[in-house]
């Protein structure tokens, strides 16, 4: 009988063990056939990216054109007092600050965004003082912001500073044999409208004006960069905490950003990035493979997940 009892026993117990087995080999079975297809982090990071970018590009064009040559649907590019931009922004200068003000009722740029309360650019810091033209090599352009939103998405910023870092014995020629540089670093938290999410944006970047040698374009250390037809590109890194709440790495490969390119025929003045790639992992789970694709002027990415690509329309 005590002989039996073990052998029962013991057959129940592996019974048992075939069953969990048999549910393991289920889970991995249903888990298999159920890719991650999740893309929303990996959008909101490209979002985060664009609207950093804009404030990058707008404080570049207010220092050298004296207005947002490429958000404004009117007004001077004279930077004397108070210079109106649009119906509903203007510029003014304070020393060594310069204000952007969208006002309190929603401004709508030539870009399509709608924006209200105000960016600040600081230019106190540039090493020599008298760069103060984001051209200049030591030009250096600190970013604040004062109830700041673009398209209902809450925009707070930490820290943001430009640096330019080309060699100061670029000269003053139109085509210096190297391209103007700046390092970009940023801190900037921005909630989403639906549900009050929140998206964190930390980034180390270096941009390259990749046509510095196109006289249209750069025409010296001693006028403008006409930002209409400039062509940047961007390296580095970013991190911060995603709208699932998971830490995050972005690693961006060459994005490149053509102001001449408007594939939207409704808004001539918003410019996607037409190339280049951004690496993003959320917490543990895999790699996502954003591509903004081959240089084609249009609004197409993809994400690809796992080998499997899903295509993405740019906002």
């Amino acid at each position: 009988m005590k002989t039996n009892r073990i052998l029962i026993g013991t057959a129940i117990i592996l019974l048992a063990g075939s069953i969990a087995f048999t549910s393991c080999r289920k889970r991995e079975t249903k888990q298999a056939e159920e890719p991650d297809k999740e893309t929303n982090t990996v959008s909101d990071n490209a979002n985060a990216e664009n609207i950093a970018n804009d404030i990058m590009a707008m404080g570049s064009q207010a220092v050298e054109n004296g207005a947002l040559t490429e958000f404004r649907t009117s007004g001077s590019n004279e930077l004397s007092g108070i210079v109106s931009m649009a119906p509903c922004a203007s510029v003014s200068v304070n020393g060594s600050t310069i204000t952007v003000d969208f006002g309190t009722t929603g401004c709508t740029g030539a870009d399509g965004r709608v924006r209200t309360g105000k960016l600040f650019f600081d230019l106190s810091g540039s090493n020599p003082v008298s760069a103060t033209k984001y051209r200049n090599p030591g030009f250096k352009m600190v970013v604040t912001a004062q109830a700041y939103v673009v398209d209902n998405y809450t925009v707070a910023i930490s820290g943001k500073t430009v640096t330019n870092t080309t060699p100061a014995s670029i000269g003053t020629g139109t085509n210096p044999g190297t391209n103007l540089t700046w390092n970009i670093k940023s801190n900037i938290t921005v909630t989403k409208p639906s549900g009050g999410v929140t998206i964190t944006w930390n980034c180390d970047r270096n941009k390259e004006l990749m046509n510095t040698n196109d006289p249209i374009c750069y025409k010296g250390q001693l006028l403008p960069i006409d930002w209409s037809k400039a062509k940047i590109k961007l390296n580095g890194t970013a991190s911060g905490l995603n709208s699932k709440s998971e830490n995050y790495v972005a690693t961006a490969i060459d994005l490149v950003r053509d102001f001449s390119c408007s594939p939207s025929l409704v808004y001539p003045k918003r410019h996607p990035f037409i190339s280049g790639k951004i690496n993003y992992t959320p917490g543990t789970r895999p790699t996502r493979y954003f591509d903004y694709g081959s240089g084609a002027c249009d609004l197409n990415a993809t994400v690809t997940i796992n080998g499997v690509t899903y295509a993405i329309t740019l906002p």
